[in-house]
């Protein structure tokens, strides 16, 4: 089948879709929602940011866009309610809203764990149970939760972030056995470092960091056919992969060799984070 061909039997399978994207004002979420309004989906964008959410909707002439609290239930549920009454059922919710402070845990604020955990997890958790509220009964519908290659490892000077994405793919796995035969779909897409706002000034060592646009196409591939899981770059999923599969004494040695024990403590650009850490942290 040829590039083209594929291509546009992907644009079949996701036109006209109702797509929400939470953290869709920018990165990811952004990126995300840019390329599957490309092919044809209905995009609804929620944000905590809402001036950047209004403004990103409207440059990109999304079918709806409004501010969204994904720790709020009855933010949520407004949302969704909004989002169901304006373009109609929806189709596929990616939970996508996530922060990443760094630094080591004993330097990090009761403040900043809680509110990684909040965002990162309960926001996931409850998007994925108000969406199969509303999936379940028609018997179709796909969530699809934004983890990290941080759910398959660990990396020093993630320990809360490590854990909020380890959470979320064993949460996805679950959800995806839970309600198997229930004709829903259950995905969970892995990025490795990627080159957005959360990600600045951080680099993936030997490998290259992710571009958001791959991360979208990830997504897309995953709406058309669904799986229960994708991996961003492929060469860092696949090292991942192997490193875990190791004793923990050799694959802990091969993870420094590699730059593990460093790269977010010691080489990370901190002039250039200053802004997101201020943002993730606030709140």
């Amino acid at each position: 089948m040829t590039a083209t061909r594929r291509s546009r039997r992907q644009a079949a399978r996701i036109r006209d879709k109702v797509v929400v994207i939470t953290g869709g004002a920018r990165g990811i979420g952004l990126a995300t929602a840019s390329t599957l309004h490309g092919l044809g989906a209905q995009i609804a964008i929620g944000d905590i940011d809402e001036a950047a959410v209004k403004e990103a909707g409207t440059t990109h002439e999304f079918e709806y866009q409004g501010r969204l609290d994904v720790t709020d239930p009855a933010s949520f549920e407004q949302f969704l309610d909004d989002v169901e009454r304006t373009l109609g059922p929806i189709d596929v919710l990616i939970n996508n809203a996530g922060i990443m402070p760094t630094g080591k845990l004993t330097d990090e604020s009761d403040h900043v764990t809680r509110r990684i955990l909040d965002i990162n997890i309960y926001g996931v958790i409850l998007g994925s149970k108000l969406g199969l509220h509303r999936m379940l009964p028609r018997g179709t519908g796909h969530v699809v939760n934004i983890a990290s290659l941080a759910g398959e490892t660990h990396l020093p000077g993630l320990a809360t972030y490590n854990a909020s994405k380890h959470a979320v793919v064993g949460f996805t796995d679950t959800l995806r056995e839970e309600y198997h035969g229930s004709g829903l779909s259950f995905s969970s897409v892995l990025p490795t470092i990627t080159n957005t706002e959360l990600g600045s000034g951080l680099d993936s060592g030997p490998f290259r960091n992710a571009e958001p646009k791959e991360i979208a196409d990830a997504v897309a591939t995953l709406i058309a056919r669904p799986k229960s899981k994708v991996r961003v770059t492929a060469v860092a999923g696949f090292v991942t992969r192997v490193v875990g599969l190791l004793p923990d004494r050799l694959g802990d040695r091969i993870g420094r060799a590699l730059g593990s024990s460093h790269l977010v403590l010691d080489a990370v650009d901190s002039e250039q984070r200053e802004a997101y850490e201020k943002r993730a942290r606030s709140g």
